[in-house]
């Protein structure tokens, strides 16, 4: 539980005992490459954090084309938030792209933390704005540049993905055909 003691202390100072009560609820869960843990029509109960792995999540289009929605490696988070939070069934799949660990924690967990320690709900809405931001830079970027400029941003930003996935979840990603890496 470590690796998630560590990402929280980025963002809120805690001492042993909020730390220890903290990664309680977490629940470790191993995944097997190319296994899914998110599925369309079934609601998710959990945020997955990222100990070790990589991860996708994608949609499939009426038209059978797959769209990737994010990627999630080492220290990264990954789920259907929408489902998560709203409790909606799920409208896309997720998927292990190699072996991975990760850390599940439901959504009951979640609001006992935030209602636990303001620490912890500091925590999640740092987190929360975080990843409004990243999605936000995301769309910008798929409305304004060039397919060309969207996959040399990504590969200097994120060189670590970028060596660890398959080009057509990149090209998915990017918005462009695998044809553009040949």
């Amino acid at each position: 539980m470590e690796p998630i003691i560590q990402y929280i202390k980025k963002v809120v100072e805690l001492n042993d005992e909020e730390s220890d009560f903290f990664a309680s609820h977490f629940e470790e869960v191993r995944l097997k490459k190319r296994q899914f843990f998110i599925q369309p029509t079934f609601p998710v109960g959990h945020v997955y954090y990222v100990v070790k792995g990589a991860l996708r999540s994608y949609v499939i289009s009426k038209g059978g084309h797959d769209h990737t929605i994010s990627f999630a490696i080492d220290d990264w988070w990954i789920t259907d938030y929408n489902s998560f939070f709203y409790q909606r069934p799920a409208t896309l799949f997720a998927v292990a792209l190699e072996d991975s660990t990760v850390l599940k924690l439901s959504r009951q967990d979640m609001d006992k933390l935030k209602k636990a320690n303001h620490k912890f709900e500091t925590f999640f809405a740092t987190f929360a704005e975080k990843a409004l931001a990243f999605h936000l830079r995301r769309i910008t970027s798929n409305l304004t540049l060039s397919a060309e400029v969207r996959y040399q941003e990504f590969i200097e930003e994120y060189p670590e993905i970028a060596n660890r996935i398959p080009q057509y979840a990149l090209a998915s990603y990017l918005g462009m055909s695998a044809e553009f890496f040949d």
